[in-house]
Order: C-alpha cells, then sequence, then structure tokens
C-alpha cells in the first residue's frame, strides 16, 4: 500500500474538517501519516503517536524551546523527529496544507507533492512574515495542487501548470440525521423559539458587531453559537440574554444542535481573512434542509446564492432572517429540492475518490528533491486556521 504523509497546521483533534474527512477516506487506499504542528515544551523531544482509524497515524513532535507553530528555527529538531517518524513511510506523497513545513520535505524520500491549499493562510491574524515566500516555493516544487473553492482557484490556477479545484465537501448521511427533530440537542431544548444557530470557529472571520446588532434587534430570537473561540479576546464577544455560547462540541454532535435550530447562520466578517473562504458549513447545513443566511461571501454567492440569503450590515440581515423564518411551504419545498440537487452532486467519498485517481496519474519520480529550501530565522507564527 502506498503512502501519504501529510503536514497540517491543524490539529487531528481541533474543528473536524478539511483533512480529516480527507484523511480518513484516503486511508482505504493509502497508509497515511498525519504530522501535526510541534509542541514545544521543556524536556526531551519526542513523538506522541495515535491511531483514530485503520492506516492513520497522527504524529505530535515534541521540541524543546518556545519557538511558534513549525518555525523555521526549529528545523534541524523537527527534521530528526519527522525522518524518525516517516521512516516507515518510504518513497511517501508529501502532502502540505501549509507552506510553513515544507522545510521538513527534506525528511522524506517523497516521490511527489501535494499542496491542498484550503485557505488564504497570509491572510489570517498572526501569519508569519515568510509563509508566501513559502508558499511560492511549494508551488514551484509542488507536482500537484488540490484548492478549496472556486476563489482560492482563481488566484492560483495561473501559478501552477496542475492545479484543480475541490471545494469542501460533505457527509451527508451525518448531517441529513438533523432532519429528525427528535434528535434535538438537550443544551438547546430549553431555548424559546425562533432559534438561529451557527457551528465553526469563532475567530476574527467572525462579525462579532453583526452578532450583537441583530440580537440587539431581535431580543425576542435566540442566538446558538457553537464552537470554540480562537484569535479573538473571548472578553470581547457579545453578550446578551438572547445569545447562547456552547463551546467546541465533537462532530457527532453537531447534527443534535443543527436539529434544534430554525435557521442556519454565516455571519462572516467581510475582511481579508474571508476574502478567499468557501465555508464546509454550507452544504452541512443544507443536509439538514434549514433556511441559510450569509454575509456576502463570494463564494457562497457564486456557488449557493440560489438557495442561500445574503445580506450585509444588521438590517439587512434582520430581514432576511426574518424572510427565512416566514417561508411558506411552496418555498420551502423548492429550497428543500435545490438544496437536494446540490448535494447529489457532492459528497466527501467522491472528492477523495478524484483526489486520489489524480495521484495516481503522477509519475514515478517528482520534483520534490529539486525543491530549494534556505532555512532563516522567523518572527511568530500562525495560529489554527478553521471551518
Amino acid at each position: 500500500m502506498q503512502s501519504i504523509v501529510v503536514f497540517s497546521h491543524l490539529r487531528w483533534n481541533f474543528v473536524f474538517q478539511r483533512p480529516q474527512h480527507l484523511m480518513s477516506r484516503l486511508a482505504g487506499r493509502y497508509r497515511i501519516l498525519f504530522i501535526e504542528e510541534p509542541v514545544h515544551a521543556p524536556g526531551e523531544q519526542g513523538l506522541a503517536l495515535s491511531t483514530p482509524a485503520p492506516n492513520l497515524t497522527v504524529c505530535t513532535p515534541h521540541v524543546p524551546g518556545h519557538p511558534v507553530s513549525f518555525d523555521i528555527r526549529a528545523t534541524p529538531e523537527l527534521l530528526a523527529l519527522v525522518q524518525e517518524a516517516a521512516a516507515d513511510y518510504p518513497d511517501a506523497i508529501a502532502w502540505f496544507y501549509t507552506p510553513m513545513a515544507l522545510p521538513l520535505l527534506d525528511a522524506l524520500d517523497a516521490r511527489a507533492v501535494v499542496y491542498d491549499c484550503m485557505d488564504e493562510l497570509s491572510a489570517f491574524r498572526n501569519a508569519p512574515a515568510r509563509l508566501i515566500e513559502l508558499e511560492d516555493e511549494l508551488l514551484a516544487g509542488a507536482d500537484i495542487v488540490f484548492t478549496g473553492g472556486p476563489s482560492l482557484y482563481a488566484a492560483r490556477r495561473n501559478r501552477h501548470h496542475n492545479v484543480h479545484c475541490f471545494p469542501s465537501s460533505v457527509d451527508i448521511g451525518h448531517f441529513r440525521q438533523a432532519r429528525d427533530k427528535t434528535l434535538a440537542h438537550p443544551s438547546q431544548q430549553a431555548l424559546p423559539r425562533p432559534r438561529l444557530g451557527f457551528y465553526g470557529v469563532v475567530d476574527e472571520r467572525f462579525d462579532i458587531e453583526l452578532l450583537a446588532g441583530i440580537a440587539a434587534r431581535r431580543p425576542e430570537w435566540q442566538f446558538a453559537i457553537v464552537g470554540p473561540v480562537a484569535k479573538i479576546d473571548p472578553a470581547a464577544l457579545p453578550r446578551a440574554a438572547n445569545i447562547h455560547y456552547s463551546g467546541q462540541q465533537p462532530y457527532s454532535a453537531l447534527p443534535q444542535f443543527l436539529a434544534a435550530w430554525d435557521v442556519c447562520l454565516m455571519p462572516f466578517a467581510l475582511n481579508e481573512s474571508t476574502r478567499f473562504i468557501s465555508p464546509t458549513k454550507s452544504l452541512e447545513y443544507m443536509a439538514a434542509e434549514l433556511p441559510i443566511v450569509s454575509t456576502p461571501v463570494r463564494d457562497v454567492i457564486d456557488m449557493h446564492g440560489d438557495v442561500v440569503h445574503i445580506a450585509s450590515g444588521v438590517d439587512a440581515f434582520v430581514d432576511a432572517c426574518e424572510r427565512a423564518l416566514s417561508m411558506s411551504s411552496d418555498a420551502r419545498l423548492a429550497m428543500c429540492r435545490t438544496m437536494r440537487d446540490k448535494l447529489a452532486r457532492t459528497s466527501w467519498d467522491h472528492t477523495a475518490g478524484r483526489m486520489s485517481a489524480l495521484l495516481e496519474r503522477l509519475g514515478e519520480r517528482s520534483l520534490a528533491p529539486n525543491l530549494p529550501f534556505q532555512p532563516l530565522p522567523l518572527p511568530g507564527g500562525i495560529e489554527h486556521a478553521a471551518r
């Protein structure tokens, strides 16, 4: 069985999203070594290994000192650890979710290099200064590039000869459970209706001012916010009697939250960090067949503007939510038909299969050994991206 060695800025046990969906499925065809960002703490260096699924091993390097992320300053220690971890994965495909891990390619005897560009990481808060330069090097040496949405594809298609757009997909069966309202999460059942919900990471991409505004404008509506808070001060989150924060929840529980809601929200801020996003939750919400209201994110408009209510600003967002709540039976049936049509054309299984077919076409040897790299000191680091 062939192997894939993955370098990810997202930890396996963080929010379950694109890397986890794809690698869980590709593990049926490949042996997967999923290398997370290192943990930096005093003590001896080493490897923490776990096996969340057959043929899939998660590796967390432990490196002494206090650098951040896949920091170039830690390369000597990380190279040794990665080389040790990858010893049983000869001639593997190297799969990058972050260019910051590119120096670690030297630890592998890689037969091919994949860059799965799922986010515009350079636009995220605390992005490393060398991220753009390292992405240029990764694009120059990668054999194939995948992008997580049309906007990312448009930004990369002229920078590489072999770019393919694979928007985030959906596990339809998992989220379709939400259509059974008896599964509603116990934490939501005591909330009055209507209930408007969001799940995902609450970070600089989440419009906290918009949430505060709509919650104040409609105090009788209940707003359920499910997910961890990252890269912003939790004290900055709006607090009101009708805003309910549930923190991070397991992937298995998300359909239960959806089953309790009346409208699903995507209140993304319109800034550099959201310019290229293609939210995974769009299709997940659709599998629950619930009305969706979103701010005007480009990929949401282009791919789902025919079924998602789009609104910008507090007044327009409130109006859109009211339209979603008051949909007629005929309008809701038409919405559900459109959603089902979209879902019928995609799945994570199908996406993983198409990616695997493209990998099989790659040559026996690649440009991997020829990727240039000159390590330099790097200040700062990038924190978790999110779904």
